[in-house]
């Protein structure tokens, strides 16, 4: 039998009914049996301050860690706010990132999915999350690119991923899938 793989997936929207977290699920639901995503959450870290990071941290910073550093794998799911990831994904990384030498994303193979209503799809997201993993030391899937614009069509009345809309999602975490184990051989 095959490692299974767990996935600490990232949703940038902290919405409710976020359509980030719809796809996020959508995934958990087709992926591969290699891969257990898990979703961990990020709304309730304190914004990252040094100060309050010290002697004591935080509760909600050493429980995301944990998460974080538990699993072999992450996964980002985020829209695009103001041509950027949302300010509590930068605040998950930030947290992550630190203390500085601990890195709980250092060497762990991530992807990114960027999901919009916009045509483009959260192409600006993507690409400056891109940059922020480079330096997380985070290899980050190449291909395929994953933009899923056009996103409020993507799940029908019921909720469930649309027939047009799966074979994409399909594709891209069963591609994840194979990268995480190439990766982690």
């Amino acid at each position: 039998m095959s490692k299974v793989y767990t996935v600490a997936v990232l949703v940038g929207s902290l919405r409710k009914d976020s359509i980030n977290r719809k796809v996020a699920l959508a995934l958990a639901e087709l992926a591969p049996a290699n891969l257990k995503l898990n979703i961990v959450e990020i709304g309730d870290l304190p914004l990252y301050n040094e100060d309050i990071d010290a002697a004591t941290p935080p509760a909600a910073y050493s429980t995301f860690r944990k998460h974080v550093s538990s699993s072999d794998a992450v996964l980002f799911v985020t829209p695009e706010y103001n041509r950027s990831v949302p300010a509590p994904l930068k605040n998950a990384i930030d947290v992550g990132s630190r203390p500085y030498g601990q890195s709980a994303w250092s060497g762990k193979p991530g992807a990114i999915i960027s999901v919009s209503p916009g045509a483009i799809g959260g192409f600006g997201a993507n690409h400056h999350l891109r940059q922020s993993l480079v330096f997380l030391d985070v290899p980050c899937m190449q291909q395929p690119e994953a933009y899923l614009g056009g996103a409020g069509n993507v799940f029908d009345e019921a909720g469930k991923v649309s027939e047009k809309t799966k074979p994409f999602l399909q594709a891209f975490i069963d591609a994840y899938g194979k990268w995480v184990e190439k990766q982690s051989a």
